[in-house]
């Protein structure tokens, strides 16, 4: 069976991140696509021209992420990561991002893709000992940080899971702490 036939049967001749079913084509998901099934998407033309990043992203044709992040598929789930992980001023994309379980093999292949990726950002988030931060990181606070406009303290020691990355600012990154969304800079917490 041919890679595009195995992939229209998966998909049930669907885009596989919005359902789309016309002008239907196969990405290979790098960067150590194989060129089967297994590592490769079938997408419609407008989500081939959002993971290729021949355009600016189109937050709302991207919302179909809200379903599609969830599939079961690997090469699915890092496709959706990654446009979820290129979205960081869009609040929905940030919080989706943070629900979405994958295992460690799957983030290792997403983030691997993000680092070889074409976007162009030189901003690279480092920790306080300088360790390379990624979106989707888990860190941890160094020290007692007083949050501004809320009534309580993040402590020293206190895990902040599924971090994003400002993505103009090498020195600050947000993450969830007591269920409230903040902005923490990188030189108060350490990589775990």
């Amino acid at each position: 069976m041919s890679i595009d036939r195995e992939l229209q049967t998966r998909a049930d001749g669907k885009c596989e991140l919005c359902g789309a079913t016309e002008t239907l084509s196969t990405l290979a998901v790098g960067p150590d696509a194989d060129g089967t099934a297994a590592t490769s998407v079938l997408v419609c033309e407008t989500c081939g021209d959002q993971i290729s990043a021949t355009s600016d992203p189109d937050a709302s044709h991207l919302r179909c992420l809200n379903e599609s992040a969830w599939s079961q598929v690997p090469a699915v789930q890092v496709t959706a990561w990654r446009l979820l992980s290129r979205m960081g001023d869009e609040a929905w994309a940030r919080e989706l991002l943070e629900m979405i379980y994958l295992d460690d093999e799957t983030l290792a292949w997403a983030k691997a893709g993000m680092a070889a990726g074409t976007n162009g950002d030189t901003v690279i988030h480092k920790d306080t000992h300088g360790a390379v931060l990624s979106a989707g990181d888990t860190v941890t606070l160094i020290k007692d940080l007083k949050v501004k406009g809320a009534n309580f303290t993040a402590k020293r020691g206190t895990a902040v899971r599924n971090i994003a990355l400002v993505p103009d600012n090498a020195g600050q990154i947000e993450g969830r702490v007591n269920d409230q969304r903040i902005v923490i800079l990188t030189e108060f917490v350490k990589k775990a």
